[in-house]
């Protein structure tokens, strides 16, 4: 039997402003006020920065804002073209399993990307792998066993923001992108449909893809005044 999960597809949205929804989604889930939640996103030019680095980071790199946040790993970039997914899952009901958490999520992008004949795999680092190039990051954070953060599947990406940064750790050229691997411009909801089913596969779940605005709402009502 599959659950039910939220689905909350906001287009493109300010790194900040979701990251702050993240959070609240996080207290919500692990006090039971709220189901498990998927959150879709496109951001716009963002660089950040997970736990494993050490010492002090700038604001900005190259006019692009950066974050420091609670996930674990080095640096990455997030942009336009780019589709990031946080999943909020209660992890409690998966046997706290944080491995097997991250193998769906790898599992969910190839395939995903196998849709389009683009063969993925897992490699020397968690996220999924076009040969020795990275075509998805994955960097998690877990609060109260509730998951956050997520994942990144590089779309249409433009790879040379990845140049600006060790994306992480490695030289930015180990970075790819459908479009660099097919040789041409992804219809963007196209990819995001077939990510939707993937990720209904991996996680065993129904996603409920209610409007943002009947999910705000639904989440407004369950929160006590």
């Amino acid at each position: 039997m599959t659950t039910q999960t939220n689905l909350l597809d906001l287009g493109l949205k300010e790194y900040g402003e979701v990251l702050e929804l993240q959070r609240k989604l996080v207290d919500l889930r692990a006090r039971k006020l709220i189901a498990d939640t998927l959150v879709i996103v496109e951001h716009p030019h963002v660089f950040t920065v997970g736990k494993a680095v050490q010492g002090e980071t700038p604001n900005q790199v190259d006019g692009v804002p950066v974050f420091r946040i609670e996930r674990g790993g080095q640096w990455t970039y997030h942009g336009p073209g780019q589709l990031v997914g946080y999943p909020i899952l209660d992890l409690n009901s998966r046997a706290r399993n944080i491995h097997g958490f991250l193998r769906a999520i790898e599992e969910t992008l190839i395939l995903a990307i196998d849709d389009f004949e683009i063969v993925g795999g897992r490699g020397e680092q968690t996220g999924v792998w076009v040969g020795k190039k990275k075509i998805a990051s994955i960097g998690a954070a877990i609060r109260n066993w509730t998951s956050f953060h997520g994942f990144a599947l590089n779309v249409n990406t433009d790879l040379n923001y990845f140049h600006k940064i060790s994306p992480c750790g490695f030289s930015g050229s180990t970075m790819t992108s459908m479009k660099a691997e097919l040789g041409h411009e992804m219809n963007f909801g196209e990819v995001k449909e077939h990510v939707l089913d993937a990720f209904e596969k991996a996680f065993n779940v129904t996603l409920d893809r209610a409007a943002p605005e009947t999910l705000y709402a639904r989440i407004a009502s369950t929160v006590p005044s």
